[in-house]
């Protein structure tokens, strides 16, 4: 496998042939870290390595413990945010409803000339359930 490293700006680059012994460990690296292979051996070559701060294995196992809490929630409140969707979409209907009802309700007050009303709340009540 041939690498070429090239620079940002001018002409210069630098070709160096890689063992495939080498390159095989270059994407066992990439694979296991979810990066690229060209963004392993960047960190390899400007020696930009990170050492965990503790124990990895110990990490990770707090962090499993952690996704099973997560499923867990995510189970639990699943149903409740299906059923507070459902209540949301019957308050959208019943505002669309209660909206008609109202323009119905402004059209017989004209037709037998009484005085029209403004339900000022009402009417922000609405276009509150209908965002």
């Amino acid at each position: 496998m041939k690498l070429i490293v090239k620079p940002d700006k001018g002409f210069g680059k630098i070709e160096i042939e890689l063992s495939n012994e080498l390159w095989g460990k270059i994407e066992r690296l990439s694979e296991e870290y979810s990066v690229s292979p060209e963004d392993v051996i960047e960190i390899a070559l400007l020696g930009e390595f990170k050492m965990p701060k503790g124990e990895l294995e110990e990490l990770e196992k707090k962090v499993e413990e952690l996704e099973e809490k997560v499923w867990e929630l995510e189970k639990e409140y699943a149903p409740l945010r299906f059923k507070a969707y459902g209540v949301s979409e019957d308050n959208k209907i019943l505002a669309i409803e209660l909206s008609g009802l109202i323009a119905e309700n402004s059209q017989l007050r004209r037709f037998l000339r009484l005085k029209p009303e403004r339900n000022l709340e009402l009417r922000k009540l609405i276009s509150y359930y209908l965002q």
